[in-house]
């Protein structure tokens, strides 16, 4: 599988204060011929001027770091008027709270630290392919976090529209990492039609994207 510029490695920059950490994940994603490490940097605030040194396709963040961690570099992404590349969290998972914030941040999913290559890459893939990575990970305490917790989207976003029943399949494919072109290919729909579902989807529940979209209808009951 190529990179998002149709043959080009998928750009990846790994952010983590740990030098073995960083010097192993560069080693095992060396394996795979359509991902390149392009950089790695050592906290959050290293991390932002590696993005714009890079300009990486896929972050791969740690959260627990010294200084400026994971949360500080993603809500400084997010204040940013240019969107940045979309983050992949490598968490120890010690710590629901911490993993919630992340994705309420911007984070477009998460992976545990002692993840298989396979999964890894093909975590790597959904991102830069435009997909997101939550569901499959999800446990029942972060499920009860984001639930038990306000909701995702703001105490003051309105309430969640009923979604149609297309508008449901298409969230819970989205939910499962599937991209729009998946979700199309399953769904036997145009790509352009899932677009605007999701589009639909995101206003009904108030959500910037579809990270939080996914978390708001985790929230509200909506999803599993």
């Amino acid at each position: 599988m190529s990179g998002p510029a149709g043959g080009t490695p998928i750009r990846v920059l790994v952010v983590d204060d740990q030098t073995l950490v960083r010097q192993g994940i560069r080693s095992l994603l060396g394996v795979a011929d359509d991902v390149e490490v392009v950089g790695e940097a050592e906290d959050g605030m290293s991390g932002l001027v590696a993005i714009d040194e890079t300009a990486p396709d896929v972050v791969l963040l740690d959260l627990r770091m010294p200084r400026h961690d994971g949360v500080w570099l993603l809500e400084a992404l997010q204040e940013r008027e240019a969107e940045g590349p979309p983050v992949l969290v490598l968490t120890t998972f010690d710590d629901d709270q911490l993993v919630l914030d992340a994705l309420r941040a911007g984070a477009r999913g998460y992976l545990l630290k002692d993840v298989t290559l396979e999964r890894l890459t093909g975590g790597i893939r959904a991102l830069a392919d435009g997909g997101t990575l939550i569901s499959p990970s999800i446990t029942d305490r972060l499920l009860r976090a984001i639930r038990s917790g306000p909701s995702p989207v703001g105490a003051d976003a309105p309430t969640a529209q009923v979604l149609t029943d297309r508008e449901l399949e298409v969230l819970r494919l989205v939910a499962a990492g599937c991209t729009n072109r998946e979700v199309a290919g399953i769904l036997h729909l145009a790509e352009g039609t899932v677009k605007n579902h999701v589009s639909t989807v995101l206003l009904k529940l108030s959500a910037r994207d579809r990270t939080h979209a996914v978390l708001r209808a985790l929230h509200e009951g909506i999803l599993g």
